[in-house]
């Protein structure tokens, strides 16, 4: 047996409760174990066991796995009738039999010798504090990111001084300072447009005021910028959205300010005499003038922008402060979620106070971490509810872009994404393709048809989608700042894009319409393995109804069986899937 390949743990992602009464088991093997059971029962249920009782615990298979690229993911849900749960694992090859427990494998003979301890794992207590609760809306949430600046200009008495005239989808970005005027009157105005399009959820990069385009270096976290409205446009926005059926999101820059926050002025004009001085990170005094003071190590800074000082979150008035304006949102505007800037530089603690403090005002906000990593540490239910998740989006680009990848290779890597947190983590992870931190997808792709092919697999995932401004016409754009051109609000509504709408459209309502595309529970069949540019995996109801996705990202075309009702087609005719064609279907209803 391939012990190295083994692993379990009774915490993190391998042992945690889904709810008051299940409790899921994971457990990773090498491809060399052919069947696994959980041995499980009660830790008290032959006695304390301090008399010489021997606990004996019940088999059971576990069933379900996902492969992964050297090893198999095996889970199961066990309800432990009193709250917790005593176990061991039967590890079963072609050849061999192991017995593995806490501290490691033992045969059968071993385990059968008189008095010989058996440390078995053990998940103590499901205590209901502890089970890590995420908001019941977000799974059925598609999502829709707005770069203000840049989305539509409703209110031209806002623009800043210089505004340039409103850009054409084809007018590339240069400059990292321009400003088009766009602005939160230019959102609401386009809400039936977004309605109509099917989202329910759009999160605006950030709208307090600061003296830069993007908003992310904060001058008045209370404060709406005056380029974008004011604090009754935010209400009146976030209460226009909620009569459609759509929640808003905003993005909170706590890693960081920027160079006219009112306490960072107090630093640069007292030094250490302000009372602000701890409020920042700050190595040695005076700070270089020439912008190299982060370089040097006399300061930290997001990056090395010496006008975007470091955040102190260590530092209890720091805490308090943003915990007090981020609850200061909620309370006024009445917004369901907020995404944190830079999340994996703030501290834990910090991310600890401002959830307790934030669900106490309303249970059901979405708390949303921007981590491009593997972030399990924050998303143990007592931090972030989700993060993006950049790591499936980038697995969905790279099967395109790197043509010798295999299904196989996506298979993994897909699955690699949906082992990392707890369930109920996945059912809100936000997912998406592209942002106004990334090349836009239309750049990154060679045809239309690669272009909503990677779409389908995004609305097709667990976890809430999000599409980028811009999305639903296949604009272009490079990496920042080209990926924030203007929207071509003239071309949209002189009918240039429908075709490009409408496919959109159609995936968002197939979203809706289907739960299980929504669903975590998804399997490869791998029915295809003689084609290996041709991706297959099905969302699952039981074994014989599903949703089934097949791709053909290769460059032949594949026959494949009919089967039940097409949901949704492109290039699919007499019954062979075309050349970059999908199909989506329903089976067995």
């Amino acid at each position: 047996m391939d012990f190295n390949a083994v692993y379990h743990e009774a915490r993190q992602n391998y042992c945690y409760p889904l709810n008051e009464n299940e409790l899921i088991i994971n457990i990773k093997t090498g491809y060399d174990v052919r069947s696994v059971n959980i041995v499980a029962g009660d830790p008290f249920a032959a006695g304390i066991l301090g008399g010489g009782e021997t606990w004996e615990g019940t088999a059971a298979p576990i069933i379900y796995t996902k492969r992964l690229k050297n090893q198999l993911w095996w889970t199961t849900t066990v309800t432990p009738e009193f709250k917790r749960l005593k176990y061991y694992f039967e590890l079963i090859t072609d050849a061999e039999e192991w017995l593995y427990f806490e501290d490691g494998f033992v045969s059968r003979e071993q385990f059968s010798l008189e008095g010989r301890s058996r440390q078995c794992f053990t998940y103590p207590w499901m205590n209901e504090s502890d089970v890590n609760r995420t908001p019941s809306w977000v799974n059925s949430t598609v999502w829709y990111q707005i770069f203000p600046d840049r989305f539509c200009n409703g209110d031209s008495s806002l623009d800043p001084e210089g505004v340039l005239p409103w850009g054409g989808r084809n007018e590339e970005v240069k400059d990292h300072s321009v400003f088009y005027g766009g602005d939160l009157p230019g959102i609401i105005s386009k809400l039936d447009y977004l309605q109509e399009l099917g989202i329910t959820g759009i999160y605006l990069t950030p709208v307090n005021e600061a003296p830069s385009n993007h908003k992310y270096d904060t001058s008045d976290y209370e404060r709406i910028d005056p380029r974008f409205g004011d604090e009754s446009t935010m209400k009146r926005l976030v209460a226009e959205a909620h009569e459609r059926g759509i929640r808003v999101m905003l993005d909170g820059v706590f890693n960081h300010c920027g160079r006219y926050f009112a306490p960072w002025r107090d630093v640069l004009e007292k030094g250490p005499e302000s009372k602000y001085y701890d409020w920042f990170m700050i190595k040695k005094w005076p700070l270089s003038k020439d912008g190299t003071a982060a370089k040097k190590g006399e300061l930290y800074t997001f990056a090395f922008y010496d006008n975007m000082p470091k955040l102190n979150t260590n530092n209890k008035e720091v805490r308090d402060y943003f915990t007090n304006v981020v609850c200061g949102w909620v309370e006024k505007y009445g917004v369901d979620g907020i995404r944190l800037d830079v999340a994996n530089e703030i501290s834990h603690r910090f991310c600890k106070e401002l959830r307790e403090r934030v669900k106490a005002v309303k249970p059901e906000v979405y708390i949303l971490g921007e981590i491009w990593h593997n972030a399990f540490p924050w998303l143990c239910g007592d931090e972030f509810d989700a993060v993006m998740n950049y790591p499936l989006g980038e697995s969905i680009k790279d099967f395109w872009i790197d043509k010798s990848l295999t299904n196989e290779d996506f298979e993994y890597t897909v699955n690699r994404c949906y082992t990392m947190y707890m369930q109920q983590t996945n059912d809100v992870l936000f997912n998406l393709l592209d942002s106004h931190d990334t090349k836009r997808l239309r750049s990154c792709v060679k045809s239309l048809d690669e272009y909503f092919a990677q779409l389908a697999v995004l609305f097709a995932m667990p976890g809430s989608p999000c599409i980028y401004y811009g999305t639903e016409i296949a604009m272009d754009g490079g990496y920042d700042p080209d990926n924030r051109r203007c929207m071509p609000w003239d071309e949209i509504e002189a009918g240039a894009f429908n075709e490009r709408i409408e496919i959109v459209r159609d995936l968002i309502a197939l979203r809706k319409k289907e739960p299980l595309l929504s669903s975590r529970n998804f399997h490869f069949p791998n029915e295809f393995a003689g084609h290996p540019r041709v991706i297959q995996f099905r969302k699952v109801d039981n074994e014989k109804q599903y949703l089934e996705i097949i791709i053909n990202a290769g460059d032949e075309d594949v026959d494949i069986l009919p089967k039940g009702e097409i949901l949704l087609q492109r290039h699919f005719i007499d019954n062979s899937l075309l050349v970059n064609g999908l199909i989506i279907r329903k089976v067995g209803f």
